[in-house]
């Protein structure tokens, strides 16, 4: 379908997680038809938009600095005989609604994850200067279904959403208030969207969700594993990953889906988030160390290769040190190739920013500080073990130097090679020579060919 060339200027700029880049994707999709080319300077922007999280204190309050200087840019234009509207999408949208609005006069439209696609009307609604300025409501279905079918990826890999929204309800999180229920796609549109983006020379998808194991086609009732599998059929479509998953989702036909189906990518991102079975319990995660370690154990002996990663959440309200020795314990024993780790942070309205025993931030630096030093030593340890191996690699894109090619091994690893630009959307053989705790260098080991498996490390 041919759409017209862009006559305005569109700025997103994205916080958090890969659901928030996947949303960012769509609203450029739905706004180009309006005629809204994208922009890297919000200066020149007609239309602004903020695609927020809401997951972390800190975040919300760079939302509103952010809005303060783009408030500036917008009398600036204005001076200049120019327009601008500014738009505030995602979750702290969702969580505060009118309060943005409050506390900014100069932002024109608020809308939640499940209402992007409404940003055309609400758009001609806020330039006619009449009807709704608030769009945070749940549903899902009506979002997807309202979107474009076909979407202009930009390189050789694509995020996928395949569900949304959380019914765990763990006590430190905002997903559940922000997101809404736990909600699947049908798997024929997911199916559909990724035939469109491998067409298109998408090599690799990421399956994106909230609880993303938890997925449940609705019309069809299969999980993550038949959609990985019906995923795997797709000509052209090598690669499939997925996040993030909750361990009380981690069922024995996902788990065994990773031995059998070789585009499933030996990289695993299972967030556990404490080593103390007290902490555990308190923050709502239904799972204790034990069962985490039994469910690592079963993964691993159906895919010996696998590579996992995890969340640790420190200074958590009552951790003692002895809570935060069992988490150290717990690292050790896990060996992971990579982890993300974060201060406790206090999130109004939900249940643990009641609890009593809030730790004071210079103990949760300190034990920060402890946590990554040990998560930094593992994720290097992992790198260096490649060295001497040959991996296939996709390339996606131009090096910073001249002949140099970067793309990604199967354990999400950045790998840098001199090779033909020819190469950018191919899998290729690359034997490691060299690894830093953030990514591999090597040299090429012959010419492309369908990826082999993976031998264990």
């Amino acid at each position: 379908m041919s759409r017209p060339a862009p006559e305005k200027r569109l700025f997103i700029k994205t916080y958090g997680c890969q659901m928030n880049v996947y949303d960012s994707e769509r609203m450029a999709d739905v706004l180009a038809p309006l005629g809204y080319g994208m922009t890297d300077t919000p200066e020149d922007a007609d239309l602004v938009v903020l695609n927020t999280c809401h997951i972390r204190e800190k975040a919300t309050e760079k939302v509103y600095s952010e809005l303060g200087q783009i408030r500036l840019m917008k009398l600036a234009r204005q001076e200049a005989g120019a327009g601008m509207t500014i738009a505030v999408a995602g979750c702290v949208a969702q969580a505060e609604g009118e309060e943005i609005m409050r506390r900014q006069p100069a932002v024109d439209l608020v809308v939640g994850p499940q209402a992007y696609h409404q940003l055309p009307e609400l758009i001609a609604r806020t330039h006619r200067a009449r009807g709704e300025r608030l769009s945070a409501d749940f549903a899902a279905e009506d979002k997807f279904d309202a979107l474009p079918a076909e979407r202009n990826p930009t390189g050789v890999t694509a995020f996928l959403t395949v569900q949304e929204g959380c019914d765990k309800f763990c006590t430190f999180c905002v997903v559940p208030y922000t997101r809404g229920a736990e909600w699947s796609r049908p798997a024929a549109a997911i199916l559909a969207e990724a035939e469109s983006l491998a067409r298109q020379g998408v090599r690799e998808v990421t399956l994106l969700g909230q609880n993303v194991n938890a997925y449940r086609d609705p019309e069809a009732g299969g999980g993550l594993a038949a959609l990985a599998r019906a995923l795997a059929k797709i000509p052209g479509l090598d690669r499939i990953r997925y996040t993030t998953s909750h361990p009380r989702d981690m069922d024995d036909e996902l788990i065994a889906a990773h031995g059998e189906i070789e585009a499933l990518m030996p990289f695993l991102h299972l967030p556990v988030q404490s080593g103390s079975d007290r902490i555990l319990k308190a923050m709502n995660r239904g799972h204790t160390v034990e069962t985490y370690l039994r469910l690592i154990e079963k993964i691993r002996a159906a895919r010996p290769d696998i590579a996992i990663s995890s969340d640790y959440i420190v200074g958590f309200p009552g951790e003692r040190e002895a809570d935060f020795e069992a988490t150290l314990s717990l690292v050790r024993q896990m060996g992971h190739a990579s982890a993300f780790s974060f201060k406790y942070s206090r999130r109004p309205g939900t249940p643990a920013s009641a609890l009593p025993g809030q730790v004071p931030e210079e103990v949760m630096a300190e034990r920060l500080a402890r946590l990554q030093a040990l998560l930094d030593e593992q994720q290097v340890a992992f790198n260096q073990a490649q060295v001497g191996r040959t991996l296939p690699v996709l390339f996606e894109r131009l090096g910073r130097h001249e002949g140099q090619l970067v793309g990604r091994s199967p354990y999400l690893q950045g790998v840098h090679a001199t090779a033909d630009a020819s190469l950018i959307g191919q899998i290729a053989r690359v034997r490691i020579d060299g690894a830093s705790k953030n990514s591999l260098s090597g040299v090429m080991a012959e010419q492309p060919h369908p990826a082999p498996a993976l031998e264990p490390l």
